[in-house]
């Protein structure tokens, strides 16, 4: 700072009040300029550790994740934490614990020794979290997650909405018997299965069709669970004309069951799914109509919370601490109308 009040022709201390944004009235456009345009010219930076143990927060913000090296789309996760972070100038710090509560540890204990103050706890699927005690003492968003205790903000994808937009295009489609192939069980608590589910009975209540218990079927998620539940489901007296699969891996399955079956999508049965893999929805053939999860969306908004400190704000009633985002529908070419309308 010396070297950059010595150039510019200012006081050290006029320097400090330049560079940490804090000039205001005090010193002029023009003054304030010249401080930066040299600091710029000479090379100067900060000292980002003597700020943090000065004001006791570092220019960081701490992500801690638990597959965040592991999962397809943690990357669009990460990519919107970061990019709100930059419009402040703060560091993303992300900490990679590949589910192992050593290493979770670990990183708390290394942020918190760094002034780290901000921290986003993501989960790579959206569940319940138990957030570690000491991260409760700082400024702190669940991501793509809830907090059962309420205490902490929470950002996670509408399930409920996705759901529902995902069954109501297929109604619009002219379909009345559409099944459902659930992640889990309902007795599971996980927030996907959940929701998914309450957006196929709401949409369904729309457009006055009847919830039938004997069109949905509940898997583990993956790709075997589609296959099998769909040969379930293709052989009852009254067969589907759609289905709707709450994730893309169950969708996956389900497309090979009613190849091996003889049916076509979408000329047979109509398939929906849900998360839009990119690794996986557009490749297939037909490539997969389903529901677009908001990863980058949701990365940004709990960021935004932290630096705008809305997240430290006490709401009026506990539900208020949770954000959540409307999923998108991306058309692609696995819906059609059913063939006893078409």
């Amino acid at each position: 700072m010396w070297d950059v009040a010595h150039a510019a022709g200012v006081s050290q201390a006029t320097v400090s009040l330049v560079l940490r944004g804090q000039g205001g009235t005090r010193v002029s456009a023009q003054t304030a300029q010249r401080v930066r345009d040299t600091a710029k010219a000479i090379g100067y930076r900060g000292n980002a550790t003597a700020r943090a143990l000065r004001d006791g927060v570092a220019e960081m913000v701490g992500f801690i994740g638990d597959q965040v090296a592991s999962a397809p789309f943690a990357g669009r996760i990460v990519e919107g934490a970061q990019d709100r972070a930059w419009q402040d100038d703060q560091l993303l710090l992300v900490a990679n614990t590949g589910g192992s509560d050593e290493i979770e540890r670990a990183a708390v204990a290394q942020m918190l020794s760094h002034q780290v103050r901000r921290v986003v706890y993501a989960s790579m699927y959206n569940r319940p979290v138990d957030v570690p005690a000491e991260l409760r003492e700082i400024e702190i968003v669940v991501l793509n997650a809830i907090d059962p205790t309420g205490e902490v903000w929470s950002v996670s994808p509408d399930e409920v909405a996705g759901g529902r937009d995902a069954v109501t295009h297929l109604v619009e489609h002219g379909h009345r018997r559409i099944a459902m192939i659930n992640i889990e069980t309902l007795e599971s608590g996980l927030p996907a299965a959940l929701g998914r589910h309450e957006g196929y009975r709401l949409a369904l209540a729309d457009a006055g069709i009847a919830y039938d218990e004997s069109v949905v079927r509940f898997g583990g998620g993956g790709t075997p669970h589609g296959y099998a539940l769909t040969h379930e489901l293709m052989a009852l007296p009254a067969p589907p004309t759609a289905i709707f699969c709450a994730n893309d891996r169950t969708a996956w399955g389900a497309y090979q069951a009613l190849a091996e079956l003889g049916l076509r999508v979408p000329e047979d049965v109509s398939v929906v799914g849900f998360d839009n893999q990119d690794v996986l929805a557009p490749f297939m053939r037909p490539a997969l109509t389903t529901m677009n999860l908001p990863f980058r969306e949701m990365g940004w908004t709990a960021t935004d919370l932290l630096l705008t400190g809305n997240a430290t704000r006490t709401p009026a009633n506990a539900g208020a601490r949770a954000v959540t985002l409307r999923c998108e529908l991306v058309v692609r070419e696995s819906v059609a109308e059913p063939r006893s309308t078409s």
